[in-house]
């Protein structure tokens, strides 16, 4: 089995390395330059801007092609009117999903292994926890949230992953945050940016950053969402 690489590698230099079969997940890859690599049978999945491959600028056909743009161009905009709009038009789609969900089945019942719908939302409701309301907004964590695998050991406080919300709790809970943040979005300027912020497990990290981050965790989510509801005749 293959090593695992985590923290900051920029401006690291990999030279006759072999990658091959190599698997990339929550990496920011801006800046990279790649030489003389092979490019065969690969798949990449993320966030394109200024893709140049052979001297050729595959951006636009890139956009053209993806089902999920403009969506996904917009998740990490640069000044406040965009966190705005960003924050909007998740709200928006996210709500036309939630129509469709309209039996318990569809709402509790997990496709090949993955959360269920109702768990999906809990995990959302940690995320804006854990990267908005607990270090932006001075509250505290839901006790309904529910943390990814790999952070479920951490001991974050109030939480309590054996709870069995309701559909409606959760639905309450989470629109109760969704609102806390455009409330902030109102006020914040380009100059608290780069402010830097604590965040549970992570560190420090610039406050754009944690607002990226809801917002990403927003968009891929609802992408798995909607495939397993698609699963599910939706």
């Amino acid at each position: 089995m293959g090593e695992e690489f985590e923290g900051d590698l920029s401006e690291s230099v990999f030279w006759g390395v072999d990658l091959q079969r190599a698997a990339f997940r929550d990496v920011n890859l801006s800046g990279t330059t790649m030489k003389n690599v092979w490019l065969v049978d690969v798949q990449i999945d993320g966030l394109v801007d200024r893709l140049v491959i052979n001297g050729v600028d595959v951006t636009e056909y890139v956009h053209e092609h993806d089902p999920w743009q403009p969506l996904r161009g917009m998740l990490r905009p640069t000044d406040p009117e965009g966190l705005r709009a960003t924050w909007h038009e998740l709200g928006r789609v996210w709500d036309e999903t939630l129509a469709g969900a309209t039996t318990a089945e569809l709402r509790e019942q997990s496709v090949d292994g993955e959360w269920s719908l109702i768990q999906t939302l809990r995990h959302l409701v940690f995320a804006i926890d854990k990267w908005f309301t607990v270090p932006l907004a001075g509250g505290t964590f839901s006790p309904i949230g529910l943390p990814n695998s790999g952070s479920v050991d951490f001991p974050w406080p109030g939480v309590d992953v054996t709870l069995s919300p309701s559909f409606e709790e959760v639905i309450a809970t989470r629109a109760d945050r969704w609102a806390q943040l455009g409330t902030y979005l109102g006020g914040i300027r380009v100059a608290d940016f780069d402010r830097q912020i604590d965040v549970m497990e992570n560190g420090t990290v610039p406050l754009i950053e944690c607002l990226y981050t809801v917002f990403e965790e927003e968009f891929e989510h609802r992408r798995y969402a909607l495939r397993d509801l698609a699963k599910l005749g939706v």
